[in-house]
């Protein structure tokens, strides 16, 4: 039977949480136990505007039901900004024990195409903020020795997308900042993982459907509500999972998987070291049965989700 209050009394920060995944992990925390803080600047998709009413709705979402949660609008992209969302919890709650880092936005253009703006903008609200709102948390974690960060990566960055060399390079930015928290913080029984959302949401309602497959692979996406990503995350804020750190899991619908981490596959060697020409005659062709090929996403998780 499932425990109701799995993550009782615990003080978590959701960013990015006005609405999508970020919303129904918020709220997961809060029917869970959780004393939640709602980040949200109420921005489009692209990062343009502000607006306080996203996070408000989910925190009185949350308040309905007999949960204690408060709203915040400040930007995960500034340091200063991301240290008054954590600092929000400790004046609201008196700690914190969980950072999820959620924010997100968009940009999406084919490479030649992409502008310096396109590219800083979403390096600044996915890596940077993840790295801005776990450094102002982790001092926090050190002292009260525990905490748990859990961080948005994407299949874009871990596989390849088209059009996202921006938000693939900061995702797969957020997989190697996790491990080497995980790495640094360990010893103060700090964790840190990642979660490869796979939900309709905001994020993705921009994929064009000008044919009818498109239109059935869109149809696909929308089963996937982003309800299925909240318990993941509400299980890697918990003690229950005290033994698991520095680890990248995706979640499609009804599926969980644990991905794979860059590893050595296959080793070539002479003796006599290399030259360019031997490289060619030999050791591409020795290696060449381990080369990935030029996939998308869409190509690896090619069933139907489940």
């Amino acid at each position: 039977m499932a425990n109701q209050k799995l993550v009782e009394g615990k003080v978590v920060v959701v960013s990015g949480a006005g609405g999508g995944i970020g919303r129904d992990i918020a709220l997961a925390m809060a029917r869970y136990g959780a004393k939640v803080v709602v980040n949200d600047i109420g921005a489009s998709l692209s990062g343009d505007g502000h607006n306080a009413g996203p996070a408000q709705q989910v925190v009185d979402e949350i308040r309905a039901f007999g949960g204690e949660a408060v709203a915040n609008t400040d930007s995960v992209s500034e340091a200063s900004s991301a240290e008054n969302i954590i600092n929000s919890a400790i004046s609201a709650f008196g700690r914190i024990d969980c950072v999820v880092n959620n924010a997100g936005i968009l940009r999406d253009r084919i490479f030649h195409k992409m502008s310096t703006d396109d590219w800083d903008s979403v390096l600044k609200v996915h890596l940077y903020g993840a790295y801005y709102m776990s450094k102002a948390a982790a001092l926090h974690f050190k002292e009260q020795q525990s905490g748990s960060l859990i961080h948005m990566t994407s299949t874009s960055g871990l596989i390849g997308n088209v059009g996202q060399a921006n938000y693939s390079a900061a995702k797969l930015g957020i997989t190697a900042l996790s491990k080497s928290i995980a790495l640094d913080m360990e010893k103060f029984n700090v964790r840190s993982n990642c979660i490869a959302p796979f939900a309709w949401s905001r994020m993705i309602s921009n994929i064009p459907v000008d044919t009818p497959e498109q239109q059935a692979r869109v149809d696909k996406i929308r089963q996937m509500t982003p309800a299925k990503i909240a318990p993941l995350a509400v299980y890697l804020a918990s003690d229950a999972a005290t033994e698991v750190n520095a680890q990248v899991f995706a979640v499609r619908n009804n599926e969980i998987f644990v991905m794979s981490q860059p590893r050595p596959q296959r080793s070539v060697h002479r003796s006599e070291g290399w030259t360019p020409e031997s490289i060619a005659e030999h050791g591409i062709p020795a290696l060449r049965a381990s080369f990935h090929t030029l996939e998308r996403s869409g190509d690896v998780f090619s069933w139907d989700p489940v």
